[in-house]
């Protein structure tokens, strides 16, 4: 299933109602840790080709079937551009730069690769019975990625939060 998404930072919401619509109809619950890292991926990988290419972009999920334990869940943003995501290390002062340090962090695998006149970017996240240790790259993975999230206005599916990446 896919979304275009438009040059439009406004798109960014859209694409994290439509990705929490697909998730209920595969059975995976809002609460879920993996519903929640998955719709703050689709913010990073949305908002990363809505803000640095400036072309329209396509939002692609495969879900898997209804009650499939284990599963794996990917996650693809395609867009015009064919520069390559490079991931930054930034000061604790900077506002930006850790979109790409967050998909790490969450996702079990990703990357990119070229796709027609532009690249596609993807990740994936595996749905088990237990949760995966996490990652160390970038300094702790999900658990430093959401450390005190809880206390912000819009915690909840991530709303209004964005981080960007070059």
């Amino acid at each position: 299933m896919q979304l275009e998404i438009r040059p439009d930072p406004a798109e960014v919401g859209r694409a994290r109602r439509w990705a929490r619509s697909r998730l209920a109809g595969c059975g995976i619950a809002a609460d879920e840790p993996l519903a929640e890292a998955l719709i703050l991926l689709v913010s990073e990988l949305v908002t990363n080709a809505v803000v640095h290419t400036g072309c329209p972009a396509v939002l692609r999920l495969s879900l898997p079937q209804p009650k499939a334990d284990p599963a794996t869940v990917r996650l693809e943003v395609a867009d015009g551009s064919t520069r390559a995501p490079v991931p930054r290390w930034v000061d604790c002062e900077e506002t930006g730069g850790r979109g790409l340090a967050l998909v790490d962090g969450l996702a079990d695998r990703w990357g990119w690769s070229p796709e027609g006149a532009g690249k596609h970017i993807w990740c994936e996240l595996d749905r088990c019975d237990e949760s995966p240790a996490a990652a160390v790259a970038y300094g702790g993975g999900t658990a430093a990625a959401c450390e005190g999230l809880e206390g912000l206005d819009g915690y909840e599916g991530y709303e209004g939060l964005a981080y960007e990446a070059v």
